[in-house]
């Protein structure tokens, strides 16, 4: 009987082992300490990928997180039929991710600047996670309060230079977390559907001088990501608890499909990326495309009142 129950159990435990490994991938945020204790791990297969997403290479340069691999997240993207800041074809977006050390296998620390606003290096941040899960990996953390946070916690920065080895890709991708605008159009009118524009409010109106066409999608709700935010540090986080009442109040409850869209799509992943990984909302897509490429589109109309909620 032992010899029975013995493989028995050594199987039971290893089965648990997986279910527990499993379990710990998660796509979320964590506390700067949290992040360096996995930073810290004794075996370096163990470690976390660490992701500085900023898009000045001199920040990097003055200061980062030990073992940060610099990915500017603007790499990720480029004019595409005219219409600028596109996301790459999926094949040099691979190549550049496995470049990075992107690897299924592994945690991935994801960090950028914190500090007040007009700095929205969180964007970058929220940005490069977003392609991560689109491109399948399942373990994706930003780190709450990006770089300020992790400096007032005391902890070490270097200047040293950091490349990952290539990594490896998801066999199963998630592109069902962006939309088309095709199925925007499809969708937007329905009772179910909330279609949100993340920007700030006088982009959403109109009041600016920095797009093509002015205004919004039809029937688009405004609420701006920074409100999401810490105030003092853009790259922190407020709780949700802190921020569920200003989401109902605008329609962006549970129930809802949600689809989020933005100017270029980084301000459109920071709320989709808190609505789905923070609040926990089942149904949240990213219209990639956004308001650069709308307004490109001129069979479509547009428009700059305000839109509240049902």
């Amino acid at each position: 009987m032992k010899y029975i129950i013995a493989p028995l159990a050594l199987l039971f435990l290893g089965s648990t082992s997986t279910i527990i490994s499993t379990a710990r991938a998660e796509i979320g945020i964590i506390s700067p300490v949290e992040a360096n204790k996995l930073m810290q791990a004794e075996s370096p297969e163990k470690r976390p990928i660490v992701l500085d997403t900023r898009g000045g290479y001199k920040d990097y340069f003055r200061g980062h997180l030990p073992t940060a691999h610099h990915l500017n997240f603007d790499t990720l993207r480029g004019t595409d039929l005219g219409v600028p800041v596109q996301y790459l074809p999926d094949d040099l977006t691979k190549t550049l991710l496995v470049r990075a050390g992107v690897d299924t296998r592994r945690t991935h620390l994801i960090y950028a600047t914190g500090e007040q606003l007009p700095n929205d290096e969180i964007l970058s941040a929220s940005m490069v996670a977003f392609v991560l899960e689109k491109f399948g990996v399942k373990d994706i953390r930003i780190i709450d309060g990006g770089l300020a946070s992790w400096q007032k916690e005391k902890l070490p920065t270097t200047q040293e230079y950091f490349g990952n080895p290539p990594g490896k890709l998801p066999e199963v991708e998630m592109k069902g977390i962006a939309i088309a605008i095709a199925e925007v159009m499809d969708l937007r009118a329905r009772a179910d559907v909330v279609l949100v524009d993340a920007r700030p409010y006088n982009e959403y109106i109109g009041k600016d001088d920095i797009w093509l066409r002015k205004g919004h999608i039809p029937g688009a709700i405004n609420f701006h990501w920074a409100k999401l935010m810490e105030q003092d540090n853009t790259h922190k986080f407020k709780s949700f608890d802190q921020v569920k009442s200003d989401l109902a109040t605008d329609g962006l409850t549970e129930d809802k499909e949600i689809i989020v869209y933005c100017g270029t799509s980084r301000e459109g992943s920071l709320l989709r990326f808190y609505l789905k990984h923070v609040a926990k909302y089942p149904k949240v897509r990213l219209y990639e495309g956004s308001w650069k490429e709308y307004a490109s589109l001129k069979q479509y109309p547009a428009e700059t009142k305000e839109n509240k909620a049902n």
